[in-house]
């Protein structure tokens, strides 16, 4: 990485002025407000809300180093502003007891691989070009996709890219991952898109894009926890939430937004029983949904920023403080009725 990279022309924060405009009323009447960037990339919705909003302070969340130094050059001229930290944003609640910090006004995740992971073409993130079969978005640590391909055992395979992938001939192309790999282990990219496009019928090949998509985000996922993590932040990232502080999130494919929308709706709906003729203030919700489902990118920001194609924005504002019975430990799917 040379001196010359510039974080701000290699990546276009996706929905950016709507972040801005769903996090504002969190941060009015707030001499310092706080929010937490849990997923910061190359800092683009960070810059974005430290230029909006002169009283806030960002905390930047990314567990991948490189992406945590670009970013940190691009800010630099907001000082003490921003405070950049090398974590996975499900340990936002470690984060913040480290840093002295009670409850936050805003917490911001955008979702899924950044465009600095995708742009590097030796991180292995990428269908289109052959490179190490790596995928880690923490580049010390961890298995790696070739790990995962060499290992794993072909029904988990096949789990992995039907449940993360939605990939309708995973049992066929496990198989055949199984099948080369008794031969010699994976070690590139190029290898997995030639066993993947081998399985894929033609006429299946000839739509939606590069047949190797699905297979390679389904990998992803699972060598970086994604989903897991997922679910292990949000019900964090509400508890640090103060009353009027907004959580808003981006997602990009259905089961990061199914994720989302379960525990949003868990913490807008009621606990009571449906039947009750008085709800009790105990089981009233704590959250107030602010999106009206899930909002998608309009044909100018797709223009503008390609990637925005398949976004998915939902946001939510904390109404209260969370019962002892409604704690995320204690929580179980909502089945009472949903807040006005």
């Amino acid at each position: 990485m040379s001196e010359t990279d510039d974080a701000a022309s290699r990546h276009t924060p996706v929905l950016l002025q709507r972040c801005l405009d769903l996090l504002a009323p969190a941060f009015a009447d707030h001499d310092t407000a706080v929010l937490v960037d849990s997923t910061l990339g190359m800092g683009g919705h960070t810059e974005g809300v430290l230029a909006a909003f002169p009283n806030v302070r960002v905390v930047g969340l990314d567990r991948d180093t490189q992406a945590l130094e670009l970013a940190g050059r691009r800010l630099a001229p907001f000082g003490d502003r921003f405070t950049g930290v090398h974590a996975v944003y499900d340990e936002i609640g470690e984060v913040l007891e480290d840093l002295g910090i009670a409850k936050v006004q805003g917490v911001l995740m955008d979702l899924g691989v950044s465009s600095l992971q995708l742009d590097e073409r030796e991180r292995g993130f990428s269908y289109s070009a052959d490179a190490p079969l790596d995928m880690r978005m923490d580049a010390t640590t961890g298995q790696t996709a070739a790990d995962v391909l060499n290992t794993y055992d072909e029904r988990d395979l096949a789990r992995i890219l039907r449940e993360y992938g939605e990939e309708r001939f995973a049992p066929r192309i496990a198989r055949a991952i199984v099948a080369q790999r008794a031969k010699r282990p994976l070690e590139r990219t190029g290898e997995l898109v030639s066993i993947v496009r081998a399985n894929i019928p033609a006429a299946t090949r000839k739509t939606g894009g590069n047949p190797a998509k699905r297979t390679f985000q389904a990998l992803r996922i699972e060598v970086n926890g994604e989903i897991e993590i997922l679910e292990n932040a949000l019900p964090q990232s509400i508890e640090a939430l103060a009353v009027g502080g907004r959580l808003v999130v981006e997602s990009y494919h259905s089961l990061e937004d199914r994720a989302v929308k379960r525990a949003m709706a868990a913490g807008a709906t009621s606990s009571a029983p449906p039947d009750l003729p008085v709800e009790p203030a105990t089981h009233a919700p704590y959250l107030r949904l602010v999106t009206r489902g899930a909002e998608e990118a309009d044909e100018a920001e797709i223009a503008r920023n390609p990637r925005s194609q398949s976004v998915r924005l939902r946001a939510a504002e904390r109404t209260r403080d969370t019962p002892d019975h409604m704690l995320p430990s204690r929580q179980t799917r909502p089945t009472g009725r949903r807040a006005e």
